[in-house]
């Protein structure tokens, strides 16, 4: 938290200065570290505490996550034109600066450090396993990030009717994300995490290939949402089913870290194929081909005994 108020302070003061561009880019930067660290301990904290219905606690706190996301991109775009860019980015900033103290004046803060410590040195997770989880979230960052990233573009080239410059699909897919979470957080409560995300995995296949094939804003709106449905609980279904094999937040942190690596990778992969083909449509392949392979993973069976006791409820 203070190293995103320390990087969103100094960027939103550095437009300022002469040499704007590099330190607008070392303090995004910075907050980058700060947001990587605050995504990581939140999920693995709240994994640990919640040993019953994990899935349901990390969807439901990935539901605010979501929300946070939807409701900023509003504010941004209510606020920056009266204000410019840097009178929100300080408010945020001093924001990550209260959240913080708040942390430090916990007083279970302590506490809970003391029942956490581990030594780094030792591995709980078998390489085996390590790979597995790494594989899966590193491919579905590239899947979600293609739809967010090429969605757009996507019903802009293809639609009849251009609905908000092509917006409305980032809009429609990001809200049913958010909406996606909070019914996940109620399904993960009565069904094992491995089949709700197995479910998602092949209705998102099932959306991605019915894109190529669709052309009219209403359907495109519709499969939009239905693709945030789908892909919605997997990332906390997923996360639960790591979080039960007993990583270490190493272990953890470093699986989360492959998952950016793979948000980065497979969206300019898939910008490069449709420049070269001169198709965005058969671009989708990517997408298709990673929801697709993602499902094969997660079919391996891999069920933990403490699965199907925090399934059932006891």
């Amino acid at each position: 938290m203070l190293l995103c108020c320390a990087g969103f302070g100094a960027f939103a003061l550095s437009t300022g200065l002469g040499s704007g561009l590099i330190a607008g880019a070392l303090s995004l930067f910075v907050s980058g570290l700060g947001l990587g660290q605050i995504i990581a301990s939140t999920n693995i904290l709240a994994g640990r505490r919640y040993r019953t219905h994990t899935g349901s606690a990390l969807a439901s706190l990935n539901f605010f996550w979501s929300l946070g996301a939807v409701v900023t991109g509003l504010l941004a775009a209510a606020l920056i034109p009266r204000f410019q860019l840097s009178g929100p980015i300080l408010s945020f900033a001093a924001l990550f600066l209260a959240v913080a103290l708040g942390g430090l004046l916990n007083p279970s803060h302590t506490a809970t450090d003391a029942t956490t410590k581990e030594d780094p040195a030792i591995s709980l997770l078998p390489r085996s396993a390590l790979i597995r989880f790494a594989l899966l979230l590193f491919l579905y960052g590239g899947l979600e990030t293609c739809l967010t990233v090429w969605l757009p573009t996507y019903t802009l080239r293809f639609s009849d009717a251009q609905l908000l410059g092509g917006q409305s699909a980032a809009v429609l897919l990001w809200t049913a994300l958010t909406a996606g979470r909070a019914l996940s957080s109620a399904a993960l409560r009565f069904v094992p995490e491995s089949t709700v995300q197995r479910i998602g995995l092949a209705l998102s296949a099932i959306f991605i290939a019915s894109l190529a094939f669709t052309h009219r804003a209403p359907s495109l709106s519709l499969i939009c949402i239905l693709l945030g449905l789908s892909l919605a609980p997997f990332f906390p279904a997923t996360f639960a089913l790591l979080i039960k094999r007993g990583p270490t937040a190493r272990e953890a942190g470093f699986i989360l870290a492959v998952s950016g690596l793979g948000a980065a990778l497979f969206p300019w992969m898939m910008g490069q194929i449709s420049t070269h083909i001169g198709s965005l449509r058969i671009a989708l392949a990517i997408p298709l081909a990673l929801a697709l392979i993602i499902l094969l993973i997660s079919s391996i069976n891999s069920e933990t005994p403490t699965e199907a006791t925090a399934s059932s409820g006891v």
